[in-house]
């Protein structure tokens, strides 16, 4: 049964260069505001920085998203066939979505349009932020080291 859309490794190389360059934007956007987020010094409910946190938030989740939806699903529907990448994936995986627990807990705590709940534990919550993110970068990183090949 000849389908007539035969899908090339080289098309599908280039979607996977396409998905893996649109992640590392999102991630790149959300870290510039995290670290911009981590060096505001005190919150003042009515200062920019509320709208800041938001949009922090919100980049967060999309990044967190696009690597469990496009990325992963992506790996996992073998629409990958490279063993390595699908190796590399399956190691990264559950220490991934650990780091998502820990975005959607921050989330729920902190984008909220009201803002009732004090910012006070804000500084904390971001540094402890920051190291998950951190380590999910560096196994993210040996993902996209995998999937480039």
């Amino acid at each position: 049964m000849g389908s007539m859309h035969s899908d090339t490794g080289q098309e599908r190389r280039a979607r996977t260069k396409d998905m893996v360059e649109k992640w590392l934007a999102e991630r790149q956007q959300m870290l510039v505001l995290y670290c911009k987020l981590a060096g505001v010094e005190s919150f003042d409910p009515d200062k920019p920085e509320k709208q800041l946190l938001r949009d922090f938030c919100q980049l967060l989740v999309d990044y967190v998203a696009f690597g469990h939806f496009e990325v992963y699903d992506r790996i996992t529907s073998g629409e990958e066939r490279r063993g390595e990448v699908i190796k590399v994936a399956e190691e990264a995986y559950p220490r991934i979505a650990e780091v998502t627990e820990s975005v959607v807990t921050f989330n729920d705590k902190y984008d909220l349009n009201d803002h009732v709940q004090a910012l006070d534990e804000l500084s904390t919550d971001l540094s402890t932020l920051g190291e998950e993110l951190a380590n999910r970068i560096e196994l993210e990183d040996k993902l996209v080291k995998a999937l480039m090949r």
